[in-house]
């Protein structure tokens, strides 16, 4: 049997049609919502990659396609923890790793939904293109997209370069995301603004004090977080 069925077989094994109603209920699957049309099957992330570290050396990047172009959410994670797994993988070759980074970003229409951003994005494009800073035009190429997935795959990537302690990459792209309309983006956007000043307070608020005013609530909430009440009321005031 090919790696590709075996994988279908064991996730469908694990499905959980209660908690599979509570995630597609979470995750904005009804109509007209970001995830229209997306179908769980109710497994847990540990499950599913669990079974992605079973099958990692075994599926090629063409099954590993075709899993990501599935109808069924948690086979297109699946999908992108194999990947994840291969691209860390010691014996991986550098030529194997652009072609994983390559894969990627040319089947971001699938990666479509925030967690399947969330939980590959970093891993494969922040820690691609931190080993390759000459490509780094990417993310502002991704930023600039239409597609809302691209957008967050730009911010996300940038946990990678932010946890390394270099930050002018996720200044860059939260910047050109100041004006985003999507709140997928404006929670992206404050998520990473937070993890900036979780490791240098004075970068974020610097960055915070030219835009604060301007950028979406959310954004600004997201951003502010952790800081004391107090602050956070200032800036929610507009008073900084």
């Amino acid at each position: 049997m090919h790696a590709l069925k075996e994988i279908q077989i064991e996730l469908k094994s694990k499905a959980n049609l209660e908690k599979a109603q509570i995630l597609q209920r979470f995750f904005k699957t009804g109509k007209g919502e970001y995830a229209e049309g997306d179908i769980f099957y109710g497994v847990t992330v540990p499950e599913t990659r669990s079974t992605a570290k079973k099958f990692s050396e075994k599926i090629s990047l063409l099954e590993a396609e075709k899993l990501l172009h599935s109808k069924i959410h948690e086979e297109r994670l699946c999908a992108l923890l194999l990947l994840i797994q291969k691209f860390e993988n010691k014996k991986t070759t550098q030529k194997e790793k652009k072609e994983i980074f390559d894969f990627y970003l040319k089947n971001t229409k699938y990666i479509n939904n925030w967690d399947l951003v969330d939980l590959s994005s970093h891993e494969i494009v922040g820690a691609y293109l931190y080993a390759h800073p000459e490509e780094e035009k990417i993310l502002e190429k991704l930023s600039n997209s239409t597609l809302l997935w691209d957008k967050r795959i730009a911010m996300v990537s940038c946990h990678h370069f932010i946890y390394r302690k270099e930050y002018s990459e996720a200044l860059k792209v939260a910047q050109t995301l100041l004006k985003d309309e999507h709140d997928l983006i404006h929670k992206a956007v404050g998520w990473m603004l937070r993890e900036i000043g979780k490791r240098d307070l004075k970068t974020e608020k610097a960055f915070l004090k030219k835009h604060y005013k301007n950028m979406p609530r959310t954004m600004l909430r997201y951003a502010i977080e952790k800081f004391p009440e107090k602050e956070r009321k200032t800036y929610l005031e507009g008073k900084v």
